[in-house]
């Protein structure tokens, strides 16, 4: 099926990655240990002579020329050039019955590594991240024995620089499979799959497939489905295909379809969630009337004699989820509230009074942003149109209801639906990531989002 949310790293997003990665793997190669190197070789005019290197110290390894590559279909490679490092140590021989030893140093250069890396999905629909093939090549090493016998180390040096050319090749590549499944893959572990939004709801953010490499940009296809916390059903409609535009200006992108916020609607409805209730203590005070039956007598005469001067009580609902369209103009949807009033009795139980509509007389229109990482909305509704569905109090105008539900919606309850969405939803990002450079835009079925990223170390 297709995804309802697609997350996309361009390849500038995959350039600031390799740049903190290349930065943690220069750090682990210097942390490399290395063997004592000993063994026997035979100088002409001298004879055997016994050698043993001890104390390897790997002073410095550096890493200037990398790049990473998108390999289509394939995954990620990486390509270090000219990297460098230095060793010191201690050096020993034995002559026949002469001894000695001194110090040694030992310069490599032109080390070249090429890293594959294999992008995945665990069982959990969290990334995954490994190594599929490293090579390591050095094309020089250079090595210089200091002490009363380092002449005679240096007529054999070729053979220690075979060797110690072999042993850190191969140390290289350890490190670096060591080092890809102890730091970007416990850190991809970060993402969240699910994300907790309150206590209705949750988004699943699972991976429905493994990320894909294109030739320009790396692609994550997500479940992207809101779901109720307490019962979890099945979505009855489903996800249409994301067209993503040709622009790779910013870092990454996220692609919410009309889906994702669709499957918000259904949540929060099959949760019993889109339940508003107004009473007369919400009224803000610089509004002059208040929610009682005294109020609405002015337009329904009859409750004056049936409830006199009692509190009421309007409970909102929808009866069915809202559903949200997206093209490119914008957000607009068009939801069905119906309102029922009520009086209260003193003993704090309800006399159904008269049921309404209300519908929107155009399309309810919806700002969305991106703060904090964050999806954000804000909404604006029109002119409201009413109409009367039952009447337990018998017939009335209900054009006559028509000001004092315009404002009790603009007053009351729009303020407190967008102070929710202020809060907004949370994009699915892994740990210590911060967005900037935002870029909102609206495409048919979907709302693309693109920004740069700002990692944080710990």
């Amino acid at each position: 099926t297709n995804p309802g949310f697609v997350a996309r790293i361009t390849q500038a997003g995959l350039d600031y990655a390799h740049q903190q990665g290349i930065a943690v793997l220069e750090k682990e190669l210097v942390q490399l240990k290395l063997p004592d190197i000993s063994g026997d070789y035979r100088v002409r005019h001298v004879g055997k002579v016994h050698y043993e290197l001890s104390s390897l110290d790997l002073r410095s390894f550096h890493l200037p020329y990398s790049r990473i590559s998108l390999v289509p279909n394939v995954g990620l490679q990486v390509s270090i050039s000219n990297a460098f490092a230095e060793v010191d140590g201690n050096w020993r021989v034995k002559i026949y019955f002469v001894r000695d030893h001194g110090s040694f140093d030992l310069k490599v250069e032109n080390i070249y590594i090429k890293i594959n890396l294999k992008l995945g999905s665990d069982t959990s629909g969290k990334p995954t991240i490994d190594t599929s093939d490293c090579s390591t090549r050095i094309s020089q090493v250079r090595v210089h024995f200091s002490g009363k016998f380092g002449w005679l180390y240096n007529i054999f040096h070729s053979v220690i620089e075979s060797r110690f050319r072999k042993i850190l090749e191969g140390k290289v590549c350890e490190n670096v499979v060591s080092s890809v499944r102890s730091e970007p893959q416990p850190y991809l572990q970060t993402l969240p799959v699910t994300a907790r939004i309150d206590a209705v709801a949750g988004i699943d953010y699972s991976l429905v497939a493994p990320p894909t490499a294109t030739a320009q940009s790396l692609d994550v296809d997500l479940k992207g489905e809101f779901f109720s916390l307490a019962h979890r059903s099945a979505v009855p409609f489903s996800p249409l295909a994301l067209s993503f535009p040709p622009d790779h200006d910013r870092m990454v992108y996220f692609g919410a379809s009309s889906y994702f916020f669709n499957t918000a609607g259904f949540a929060y409805h099959a949760a019993g969630a889109l339940v508003f209730e107004i009473t007369d203590s919400m009224i803000p005070k610089d509004i002059e009337f208040h929610l009682k039956t005294s109020t609405f007598s002015a337009f329904i005469p009859q409750l004056e004699t049936m409830y006199p001067d009692m509190p009421m009580k309007l409970r909102l609902s929808t009866s069915s989820a809202p559903f949200l369209n997206i093209g490119p103009g914008g957000v607009s949807l068009k939801p069905v509230v119906d309102i029922q009033a009520y009086a209260i009795f003193p003993n704090s139980s309800l006399a159904p009074l008269f049921l309404l509509s209300l519908v929107s007389s155009g399309n309810v229109s919806a700002v969305i942003d991106m703060k904090s990482s964050h999806i954000v909305g804000n909404l604006t509704v029109g002119r409201m149109k009413l109409s009367l569905k039952h009447s337990d109090v018998g017939t009335f105008q209900v054009r006559m209801l028509q000001s004092i539900m315009n404002i009790l919606a603009s007053s009351i309850l729009l303020p407190r639906l967008n102070a929710r969405l202020d809060q907004g939803f949370p994009l699915p990002l892994p740990d210590r990531i911060q967005l900037f450079n935002v870029l909102v835009q609206f495409h048919q079925n979907f709302l693309l989002l693109g920004a740069d990223v700002r990692y944080q170390p710990r």
